[in-house]
């Protein structure tokens, strides 16, 4: 378990790649679409509810609706550029980042749960999170499990 946190949670964060490079690859594709998500979300005049999602914008308060999706696609920006950066200049906390998108999916299902809507169609996003979620949980197993290897 102490080398588990210690490859999350790396002492030195540097550029290096410890162990396997295909999580590595995965994961800088993964962040290229997370930023390109991101600012669709951000600058889309519906903020991509109606015309992504399928949400009904013609009720009352759909302003708000795409005024949280705005504000969600801001925050996905934050979290893209945070991801850029393990790409650029810290990707030694690769496995540290699966860990974080791997709660970050298992929270918008939780709230998906929680909070349900009603789409005219599945939107691009849940789909999505079915694939992310095995994929990221796949990459980080052979992050730690190369690095663990390696050591």
């Amino acid at each position: 378990m102490n080398r588990i946190l210690a490859i999350l949670l790396p002492a030195k964060i540097d550029n290096t790649i410890h162990g396997m490079k295909l999580p590595y690859y995965v994961f800088a594709i993964y962040a290229v679409l997370s930023a390109v998500r991101s600012v669709i979300h951000l600058l889309a005049p519906d903020g991509g509810a109606g015309s992504i999602a399928g949400m009904d914008l013609s009720v009352a308060g759909a302003d708000g609706i795409i005024f949280a999706f705005a504000l969600w696609g801001s925050s996905q920006l934050l979290f893209a550029i945070i991801q850029l950066l393990v790409v650029l200049r810290y990707r030694s906390l690769v496995p540290l980042m699966y860990l974080m998108l791997i709660l970050e999916v298992l929270l918008r299902q939780l709230v998906g749960m929680m909070k349900p809507v009603t789409f005219a169609h599945t939107p691009p996003g849940a789909i999505g999170n079915q694939l992310v979620l095995p994929l990221a949980v796949l990459m980080l197993v052979l992050a730690l499990w190369q690095t663990e290897k390696n050591k």
